[in-house]
């Protein structure tokens, strides 16, 4: 059976999808999803996110989706963007909070202190190019930082 994980953040249009783009260009033989708290169904990813993706030389297509309950369960873990989507998906879901974490403290092996930022990802979304380039370079850390931790 194929890994499952499931990226979360809040409009699934900016971070979460670059996450899924990126996990699935470095390990395609699992199975990755985003989705986000607030999504409205059906809308593509920001254009910036996509231009970004594909400076990194990522195809990728994307639907926004808003978390449900399937999502959840097929789902072997749950990566959240900010630690407020991890509390939000804990009081929706209680039943699955062994595998809700944030990106960083999932792949962290000690403990971030607040003043730098916790467990968030910084939402781009309202910021030019360059801010979706910087999360996206966020992102990449991180997202290797997981690949060396599932393999």
């Amino acid at each position: 059976m194929k890994m499952n994980i499931l990226f979360v953040c809040t409009g699934n249009t900016c971070r979460s999808p670059m996450a899924e783009a990126m996990l699935k260009e470095k390990l395609p033989q699992i199975e990755v999803q985003s989705v986000g708290i607030f999504a409205n169904e059906n809308e593509t990813a920001h254009e910036h996110a996509m231009q970004v993706l594909e400076e990194k030389g990522i195809s990728f297509t994307h639907r926004s989706e808003a978390i449900r309950l399937d999502h959840m369960h097929s789902a072997d873990i749950v990566l959240t963007m900010t630690e407020d989507h991890k509390h939000v998906l804990l009081r929706l879901f209680p039943q699955y909070k062994e595998k809700i974490f944030t990106l960083i403290e999932y792949v962290s092996t000690e403990k971030i202190p607040l003043f730098q930022g916790g467990y968030n990802i910084p939402d781009p979304f309202g910021g030019d190019v360059l801010i979706y380039r910087e999360t996206a370079e966020t992102l990449e850390t991180y997202i290797d930082h997981l690949v060396r931790k599932i393999n």
